[in-house]
C-alpha cells in the first residue's frame, strides 16, 4: 500500500511542485507525491524545473494544479497534507477525503527573490535541498513502531528543520 502525500502552496508553481517530484523520486513507490494550490499559476517555474533536473529528479508530467481536484470524488485519498508556504497555511483548505495527517513545512518563497540569474537559481537550489532534507527525514521515520499521534508530532517537528 502506498501513502499519498499532497503538498500545498498557493500558486503551485515552485515549492509544492518540487516537493511532489522529490517525494516521487525518493519514496520508491511507498509514497506517492502530489501537489496543488488554491490559486494555481498554471505553470511550473523554470528555476524549479532546473533545480530538480540538477538533482537528477524527473520533471516529466509536472504541472500546476488546483487543489479542488484532490478534494472531490475520484481523487486519491490523502494520507498526509503538507503546506509549504505561509499563505496556504493560513487559507481555509478543502475537506480532504479520509483523515490525512497535516503539518506546515513552510519555506520562503523562492519566486520572490530578485537578483541575477545565478542568484535566483541558487535560491531555488537551496529550497529544493531543504525540501529534500525534510522528505528524507519523513521517509526515515520508523512507521511501523510509531502511533498516529507520534507520527503527527514528528511530521510537525520536521517542518521546523
Amino acid at each position: 500500500m502506498a501513502y499519498h502525500v499532497l503538498f500545498v502552496c498557493t500558486h503551485n508553481s515552485a515549492r509544492s511542485v518540487m516537493a511532489e517530484a522529490l517525494l516521487n523520486a525518493l519514496g520508491h513507490g511507498q509514497f506517492v507525491g502530489h501537489s496543488a494550490g488554491s490559486q494555481p499559476s498554471g505553470t511550473v517555474n523554470p528555476y524549479a524545473l532546473k533545480a530538480l533536473e540538477r538533482m537528477r529528479v524527473s520533471t516529466d508530467g509536472l504541472r500546476s494544479k488546483d487543489w479542488a481536484q484532490f478534494a472531490g470524488p475520484g481523487a486519491p485519498e490523502m494520507d498526509f497534507v503538507f503546506t509549504v508556504c505561509a499563505n496556504a497555511a493560513d487559507e481555509v483548505c478543502p475537506v480532504w477525503p479520509g483523515q490525512p495527517m497535516t503539518a506546515h513545512w513552510g519555506l520562503a518563497d523562492p519566486t520572490a527573490v530578485q537578483g541575477t540569474e545565478e542568484q535566483k537559481a541558487q535560491v531555488f537550489w537551496d529550497t529544493a535541498l531543504a525540501l529534500k532534507r525534510r522528505i528524507e527525514l519523513m521517509l526515515a521515520l520508523p512507521w511501523t513502531s510509531l502511533s498516529r499521534l507520534a507520527i503527527q508530532r514528528e511530521l510537525k517537528d520536521i517542518g521546523t528543520r
